[in-house]
């Protein structure tokens, strides 16, 4: 008769184990720390396998991608190149949203980081409290640069011609009484912006809010930090945004490394 899953004994922890998963990691580990490859003999015995189980792991990790074979070494395979990319994809990420949310603390406002990519606005990350929330998209992010502070930042980085094809793509539209009224007085404001100086913009997106959006440019990506306000703290916006600045010159290199997330 078969104990009931209420009184089973419980099963030690190595019990819950698989012990081919744990070797095929050993063998993954091992082959990591030989860049210019190792034979199955070598790999067997760093790892202390019998030489049958590491071939049949190896040969197994080949078939999956995990592992390559060139002239009888064994390289990582392209798979477990993306696994580690995804992890420096994710620790990066983590810099960012780490970043972010001091800033958000120690300035007390949402904070915001966007890119400029493939033509388009991406809003990466936003970082705010139920006592300072972030402003609401009501009006889609991508088709609106023209009227809110991070997107008026990410077109003053680009060049005339990528903002005219971005601008026929997505016209100038009012959605407040304070939005820029046409594509040729935004491209004369854009023009007159100094490359690295912060771009505001007062309840142009969104009424009774004001906002600021610091450059950063890294390579050929145009990226933006913001803050946002509501509009009757609206003398604090200059202040806030010289904080976020000095805060964000002393990331700044790790920042660099991140800005593709």
């Amino acid at each position: 008769m078969q104990p009931s899953p209420e009184t089973a004994p419980a099963q030690p922890q190595s019990a819950t184990l698989i012990g081919s998963v744990q070797r095929a990691m050993r063998l993954l580990e091992c082959v990591a720390g030989h860049e210019h490859g190792a034979p199955a003999k070598q790999l067997a015995r760093e790892t202390g396998l019998a030489l049958p189980t590491a071939y049949h792991l190896l040969r197994t990790l080949v078939h999956e991608g995990y592992l390559r074979r060139d002239k009888g070494l064994f390289f990582l395979g392209d798979a477990a190149v993306r696994l580690s990319s995804s992890g420096a994809q994710q620790k990066r990420r983590s810099t960012i949203v780490d970043a972010l949310a001091g800033w958000r603390d120690a300035i007390g406002v949402p904070v915001y980081y966007a890119v400029y990519r493939d033509g388009e606005i991406e809003v990466m990350c936003v970082s705010d409290t139920p006592g300072n929330p972030a402003v609401e998209e009501w009006a889609d992010f991508r088709e609106t640069a023209h009227a809110h502070a991070i997107g008026q930042c990410l077109l003053s980085q680009l060049d005339d011609a990528a903002r005219r094809d971005h601008l026929d793509r997505y016209p100038v539209q009012s959605i407040t009484p304070y939005t820029v009224r046409d594509n040729h007085t935004l491209l004369r404001r854009l023009e007159r912006t100094r490359r690295m100086d912060p771009v505001t913009e007062r309840q142009e997106y969104a009424l009774g809010t004001v906002c600021a959006a610091i450059p950063i440019t890294v390579g050929t990506t145009a990226a933006t930090m913001a803050i946002s306000l509501p509009s009757h703290q609206a003398d604090r916006l200059m202040s806030a945004t010289r904080q976020l600045q000095s805060e964000i010159g002393r990331l700044m290199g790790s920042l660099a490394i991140s800005i593709s997330i």
